[in-house]
């Protein structure tokens, strides 16, 4: 045996019949076989294979010595095959495994510049895929191969991040996350055999990445903000119907790595919310396409806010044909003006700031005379006005010509004043549009200080102060005929974080009433467990939070503390 290991012709024929006597005598028992062959062979074969071993981990790099592994492992098979016993087989192959790979499974990879990392580094999937073959085989040998793919992952995470967060725009973060995972999910299907550790290790390392802040934002609204870019008209990612669909399956890949998906949601609401109500969504099949994957992936609760306002939307465009025709059939409450109302579900929608608008005389009619189709409708349901979303298309007579202005009713309502004043101060215009101060500088802002300067203020500077005086600026001009005049941005992302923090707030104090109406009686610890298990699959809930909710519904009277323990709480029926 020792000659043909080391290359030579031998006769296997011979050799099978010889070890065939060993087997004979034994007269159904493997006992001659075992102790007068088999445990010499065995001992014989580690000893040859740790002085081959030996030498290899040190002259060879480390694909070389996989691929003088792999091949004894298969010869030593072969002599199994041909001559040897077929009970030998198992033991054999261990033995040959102890000395190549268990004895050196350190050094081999770890070898400085052939180690496992370096084939991680430059891509060597042959290699990677070799060694899975090998490591597979040995008692856990598979941890220390996925423990080194995931300090790979982790530090190609970090180097990506350092790149993506220095470069102005939001979007390369989520591409390069794309982008990683795909070059790393190759790995686990193509070298890893799609083995489920590689998988954990894989999710471990994008968790620790992707639940960081990036130039200031979570990824959470990273992600949201990509998938604007994609659905969005005029978005910065043109991509064709193959790309995005296939994209927005990545987008919803990556969302699994982040522990705030309820972030996540508020902020795509937030912007679903933009695209529907201003159209500016480029495709209704796509819109529909990521809410079925992100059902299917979290659930009809994940989606069903963002489902109704899509619903809701299709139900607008009917209920508005369903008041033309009430129009047209009633010519005495036409108010003259074209009106268009989307009438929306307050629960679906986020949050938005109503205010008490004076409204023009003119919109007034419009108002009272939808409430008037509406109550022919339904009876039971109350409309709340939400001004600040609105859009008015109004004429400003200049003295060189008429200028179609498209404005928020905020804006138009300012502008009507002007109708019957030449001038009015800054208090003058507040107290007759009923406006906050906040809102009321926005609105002058946009008119008096920005590109299109519909109005003059006195004094003439860039800041909006109370003691302001406005006149309609009838010289003003423009090369267009129509032209848009935006309000000046209000950042949101404050107002979506503190909304989110409320609804934790109450989705904790729920969590822990279910858990006692079930337990009756847990001690604290239990509890808290319990408690993060239930919520982590929308958000990370926080020890400390937990524990606030525990006390003030200590004090709501629905837990109360045990007497003896005060570490065991009981549920108040």
């Amino acid at each position: 045996i020792d000659q043909e290991r080391e290359g030579e012709q031998i006769d296997r024929a011979l050799l099978k019949n010889v070890l065939g006597i060993f087997v004979e005598i034994g007269m159904g028992e493997m006992e001659f076989y075992e102790n007068d062959f088999e445990d010499a062979m065995l001992k014989d074969t580690a000893a040859y294979y740790s002085r081959k071993a030996s030498n290899w981990i040190v002259e060879d790099s480390c694909p070389d010595y996989m691929l003088k592994a792999e091949e004894c492992l298969k010869k030593e098979k072969d002599r199994v095959s041909h001559y040897l016993h077929s009970s030998s087989e198992t033991k054999l192959l261990e033995k040959v495994q102890n000395e190549l790979l268990v004895v050196y499974t350190n050094q081999l990879l770890e070898k400085e510049h052939s180690g496992c990392r370096a084939l991680l580094r430059d891509d060597k999937v042959e290699d990677l895929s070799r060694m899975y073959r090998l490591f597979h085989r040995i008692p856990k040998g598979l941890e220390q191969v996925a423990n080194v793919f995931k300090q790979h992952v982790t530090e190609g995470s970090e180097s990506n991040k350092a790149e993506s967060s220095s470069g102005s725009q939001e979007q390369v973060f989520v591409r390069k996350v794309i982008e990683l995972l795909d070059k790393y999910m190759a790995y686990v299907t193509d070298s890893f055999a799609n083995n489920s550790l590689f998988h954990k290790v894989l999710k471990e390392a994008f968790e620790v990445f992707c639940n960081n802040f990036f130039a200031g934002c979570s990824s959470a609204e990273l992600l949201a903000s990509y998938c604007d870019n994609i659905l969005k008209k005029g978005g910065s990612e043109k991509l064709s119907d193959d790309a995005i669909e296939e994209t927005l399956d990545k987008v919803v890949k990556c969302l699994a790595f982040i522990s705030d998906k309820d972030l996540f949601a508020a902020f795509y609401r937030k912007k679903l919310s933009r695209r529907l109500l201003f159209d500016k969504s480029a495709n209704d099949d796509h819109e529909r396409l990521i809410l079925t994957k992100l059902k299917q992936q979290y659930g009809g609760q994940f989606t069903s806010k963002m489902e109704g306002m899509v619903t809701d939307l299709t139900l607008a465009k009917e209920n508005q044909s369903h008041f033309q025709e009430y129009l047209s059939n009633n010519s005495a409450a036409n108010p003259g003006i074209d009106l268009t109302v989307r009438v929306l579900t307050t629960g679906f929608w986020p949050s938005y700031k109503s205010s008490d608008l004076s409204l023009p005389v003119e919109m007034v009619k419009c108002v009272e005379v939808f409430k008037e189709f509406y109550q022919t409708k339904t009876k039971h349901r109350k409309l709340t006005w939400i001004y600040s979303l609105d859009t008015c298309n109004i004429n400003g007579k200049f003295e060189s010509k008429t200028i179609e202005l498209i404005v928020g009713t905020y804006q138009a309502a300012a502008l009507l004043l002007f109708n019957a004043s030449d001038r009015l101060s800054y208090s003058d215009i507040k107290s007759q549009l009923n406006l906050a101060d906040d809102d009321l500088i926005r609105l002058l802002q946009s008119l008096s200080c920005a590109k299109y300067k519909i109005l003059t203020k006195e004094p003439s500077n860039r800041t909006v102060s109370s003691t302001d005086h406005f006149e309609f600026n009838s010289k003003f001009t423009d090369r267009m005929r129509r032209i848009r005049i935006p309000l000046p941005f209000v950042d949101e992302r404050k107002k979506v974080v503190e909304d989110v923090d409320k609804d934790r707030r109450y989705a904790i104090d729920a969590c822990i009433v279910r858990i006692m109406k079930s337990r009756k009686v847990l001690p604290h610890q239990q509890l808290v467990l319990e408690c993060v298990e239930q919520l982590s699959r929308m958000f990370k809930p926080d020890f400390k939070a937990i524990k606030k909710r525990i006390e003030d519904l200590i004090t709501r009277d629905y837990l109360e503390r045990d007497k003896e323990n005060p570490n065991l709480f009981k549920y108040l029926a």
